[in-house]
């Protein structure tokens, strides 16, 4: 009698590797998309964005690439329709649902590689090393990667919505002087990673019994967060100071706003007196705050020439300038006698709103809206740093130039030792861009080591100290001013050492990381089949 062995069966797929119903991945993402949202300003919830960023990660487990590009954005779309829904104010729903669809195309994308590395890597990681290390490690990178891709293209990108810019306010945020704000983007998707890859791995690889698996599946990622606190704040040494005086005019300076030529100017100059008499090293007034341009208007120069003798200092002042057919977002350095010392032209105009690029195939697709933007500004080139009469270098920002990772890294390797940040947020109202743009302001000043003075038209503004603390702030669509003596840095914090090392490295090593498990999944499953053959 001939005894035939049975047939192998193929093993059976871990629970770790199977994807939740899709519909309830969807909701899961939209409701991560939702929780993230809430952990930026206004409402700013930070530990929120260590519930949401799980979330979506585990929405993507077990998935195929279809699925998890739905997945994605949905996820996306409800984070960034809730994110930047400030744009609607003035603008209307189009620019948000152009900008924000865009964002979640990104994002879905970015999902869809994330999900690729949770397929990949159940097959080509085994093992705790490769489960609860390096596959945590992948998906961060990967979610790095697509941060670094949308905050540097297209058009320069838009760095909005990134994980760290929702630590503003969190102990976390010391962090971004070490390792930067893509860094901290990183470490954040990491825990959130090891959180969903510590309950989903199977019982067999964390340890033989249910006790120590619960303490494992606990200790992981809540180890990560220790070490993450435990890092000190780096230590910033002054160089010395500078008595900055700030204005906010509370002008109507938007875009719709409907005003008589010099308004805005004569608004920053009643609000500007209350100073005279104090001693003051440098004034500085925010975008557009001399709706005249101070090198072609008697008017606006005089009045400029006044300020500057009255306050006996120079000043920074907010205009749009002209040079022949171009015309720029500008700031320039007044001082007393009636000439400029400097001029910055913005480097980083915003697309679809200072400027149409590609005018000529844009246009035709929405010329009632982008007929709002009938002229466009030129992108500058001259530096961004201004001689403070040798007292102090300021590396200057303009408005959404504070969120330019390239931007800031030019100035503090020009020499600055303060950041001068004016802005103009009259067309958002009283929505929460404001501060979630001083939130930004507020990482730039740990990241470099930099006091950032933030003087906008109608608020927020604050004056920052290197460590992230406020030293003065004003409240929103007020007239008043700021007067603070201002510590100065030349410290190098690791950030503005490494720069942009970090977030390239990172997101180089998972691009490879990825391409790496996938074929090291192949050839484990075409290993398993002849096995079976």
């Amino acid at each position: 009698m001939i005894t035939r062995a049975a047939p192998s069966r193929p093993p059976r797929r871990s629970a770790s590797g199977r994807a939740a119903p899709l519909w309830l991945a969807v909701v899961l993402a939209a409701f991560g998309g939702m929780l993230n949202a809430l952990a930026f300003p206004g409402i700013g919830w930070w530990p929120l964005v260590f519930v949401g960023t799980p979330l979506i990660l585990y929405s993507l487990v077990g998935r195929r690439v279809g699925p998890s590009l739905l997945v994605g954005l949905v996820g996306g779309l409800v984070f960034w329709g809730t994110h930047i829904f400030w744009i609607t104010v003035y603008l209307g729903a189009a620019p948000w649902l152009a900008l924000g669809g865009l964002q979640s195309v990104f994002f879905a994308i970015g999902c869809a590689l994330i999900a690729l590395a949770w397929r990949f890597g159940d097959r080509a990681l085994p093992g705790p090393v490769g489960q609860l290390l390096v596959l945590p490690l992948l998906v961060a990178g990967l979610w790095t990667l697509r941060e670094f891709v949308t905050t540097t293209w297209p058009y320069g990108g838009f760095s909005w919505g990134r994980l760290a810019f929702s630590q503003s306010e969190s102990p976390f945020a010391e962090l971004a002087a070490w390792v930067g704000v893509a860094g901290v983007s990183f470490l954040i998707a990491w825990v959130s990673a090891l959180v969903v890859q510590a309950q989903r791995v199977p019982a067999a690889t964390l340890a033989s019994s249910a006790g120590p698996r619960r303490i494992l599946r606990s200790v992981l990622p809540v180890g990560l967060l220790i070490a993450m606190l435990a890092v000190p704040a780096f230590p910033i040494a002054a160089s010395g100071s500078l008595r900055v005086a700030a204005v906010q005019g509370d002008s109507d300076a938007g875009l719709f706003a409907e005003y008589e030529p010099g308004q805005i100017l004569q608004d920053h100059l009643s609000a500007t007196e209350p100073l005279y008499g104090e001693d003051i090293d440098l004034l500085v007034w925010p975008e557009n705050a001399s709706d005249l341009d101070p090198l072609r208007s008697p008017r606006s120069s005089a009045a400029l020439d006044r300020v500057t003798e009255q306050a006996g200092a120079p000043l920074i002042v907010g205009t749009i300038t002209a040079d022949g057919d171009d015309i720029y977002n500008s700031l320039l350095l007044w001082q007393e006698g009636g000439d400029p010392a400097d001029q910055y032209d913005k480097l980083h105009p915003v697309p679809f709103a200072e400027y149409i690029p590609d005018r000529d195939f844009w246009f035709p697709l929405a010329p009632d809206l982008l007929s709002l933007i009938p002229r466009d500004f030129s992108i500058g080139t001259r530096d961004n740093l201004f001689d403070i009469a040798g007292a102090a270098t300021a590396g200057v920002a303009i408005c959404f130039d504070i969120v330019d990772d390239n931007l800031v890294r030019q100035m503090i390797a020009g020499g600055a030792d303060i950041i001068i940040a004016p802005t103009n947020n009259a067309d958002f109202g009283h929505t929460d861009e404001s501060v979630q743009q001083l939130a930004i302001a507020r990482l730039r000043a740990i990241e470099t080591g930099r006091s950032v003075v933030n003087a906008s038209t109608v608020g927020t503004s604050a004056i920052i100290a290197p460590d992230g603390s406020t030293l003065e702030r004003l409240p929103t669509f007020t007239p008043g001013t700021m007067l603070q003596d201002v510590p100065l840095s030349t410290t190098t914090t690791p950030a503005t050492v490494l720069g942009q090392g970090i977030e390239i490295a990172v997101s180089v090593l998972a691009l490879l990381g990825l391409i790496t498990t996938g074929l090291l999944a192949r050839t484990r499953r075409a290993g398993e089949g002849t096995t079976r053959g």
